[in-house]
């Protein structure tokens, strides 16, 4: 006969394994993610007054189907890879249409948006932007939801295990502080701008431990001063200096910043994912990488610069796994693979989900793309069931 404490036990066990089905509860961790257009994954799409869109074609070319998916790229975003890496789920946008309570318990959420910023007026000329504040806002909805679909005490655990990325900054400098429409640029100077970005990012980063955030990243900004937009802008073509400053001030800022949150808020452990080296020693030496360029776009307009978007009469390089920048703003798949590969490697991410294989993850950016010379590339596309080779893409270990 078993024993009472046996059958007690076993009980328990059996509780705990159909827990994670009852009510569509599910025990694997999720990530929610906070960002602008490096990480928006179609939340932009469904803003209709928005001018910050990827839904043209060659967006999305690499990825899936090879249609446009809200992605700001050719493949995916550094916050797919490392999540991938991880065994983290990949979380839908939160204006996805379908997006339900069962969805987010499987999946999380997504709700970086084009243009957005840390602070509320950034990036006020693409007219719909999810800034961060607001993407906080639907994150508090998105808790209420779930709390009354599995009750506050298992609500509080799913958000607390949950893993947390925030990654913005750069429309702050690029699409509000440099640019003379907006009235930051004349009443901050550097110095107290800088104070005055970081010090709000600080207070949102309070709110989401409030909210039960306490395994977060800050993924911090590249050498912004590179991009193929900033460069066709300055008279000589090269990086501009100012820029890239800016980016590393902000950096050392942050990362200061950072550290002192993860020592005073209770149960945190708050990271920054500091690229800006590896991804400054791409450009200034893309053949170590195995790129060709490292100063203009795959996707553009031909001679026409800057085009901003890519757009269906854009012509694609011949081989986009050897460009660096996708359009005049974003990485391309190939590039975004080297950063991501750059933070697993520096903060030795572990997979948090070991039943998750990993299936259903698009394949890297393929060797050949459309040809250079093609107007449009309608004829050289390759089709959504050719796939890609990847032949001379960098490892997908990352």
């Amino acid at each position: 006969m078993l024993s009472m404490k046996f059958v007690v036990t076993l009980t328990l066990v059996i509780v705990t394994i159909l827990g994670c089905v009852i009510d569509g509860y599910n025990c694997r961790i999720v990530q929610f993610i906070f960002g602008d257009s490096l990480s928006d994954v179609g939340n932009n799409e469904q803003l209709p007054k928005s001018l910050a869109k990827a839904n043209l074609p060659w967006y999305g070319i690499d990825f899936g189907n090879g249609l446009p998916n809200g992605r700001f790229t050719n493949g995916r975003t550094v916050s797919d890879i490392i999540g991938d890496d991880m065994g983290l789920p990949r979380p839908p946008a939160f204006l996805d249409p379908n997006l339900d309570e069962d969805t987010i318990l499987n999946n999380g959420v997504n709700y970086a948006s084009g243009g957005g910023g840390i602070l509320n007026e950034t990036g006020g000329y693409f007219i719909q932007r999810l800034c961060m504040y607001k993407q906080i806002e639907l994150f508090q909805g998105t808790q209420e939801l779930i709390a009354r679909k599995i009750g506050k005490n298992e609500s509080r655990k799913f958000f607390e295990e949950a893993r947390y990325v925030v990654a913005l900054g750069s429309n702050d400098f690029i699409n509000n502080y440099l640019m003379p429409v907006y009235s930051d640029s004349w009443k901050y100077n550097d110095n107290s701008f800088m104070d005055y970005l970081v010090g709000t990012l600080r207070d949102q980063l309070k709110i989401l431990h409030g909210l039960g955030a306490r395994k977060l990243m800050v993924f911090g900004l590249g050498p912004m001063g590179c991009i193929p937009l900033q460069r066709v802008l300055s008279t000589s073509g090269e990086c501009q200096d100012k820029t890239n400053k800016l980016a590393k001030q902000f950096n050392e800022a942050t990362d200061k910043m950072m550290q002192e949150l993860s020592t005073s808020l209770t149960d945190a452990t708050y990271k920054f994912g500091d690229a800006f080296d590896v991804v400054d020693d791409v450009i200034k030496n893309p053949n170590r990488y195995g790129f060709t360029n490292s100063d203009s776009p795959c996707c553009s307009f031909g001679r026409i610069r800057p085009a901003l978007t890519c757009v269906p009469a854009s012509i694609l390089c011949k081989d986009r796994s050897k460009y660096v920048f996708w359009d005049e703003y974003h990485p391309s798949d190939s590039a975004n693979m080297i950063i991501a590969k750059e933070l697993i490697k520096k903060f030795k991410f572990t997979r948090v989900n070991q039943d998750d294989n990993g299936d259903g993850s698009p394949s890297p950016a393929p060797a050949l793309g459309p040809a250079a010379d093609a107007p449009s590339g309608v004829a050289d596309a390759p089709s959504a069931a050719d796939g890609p080779s990847g032949a001379d893409a960098p490892s997908a270990s990352s």
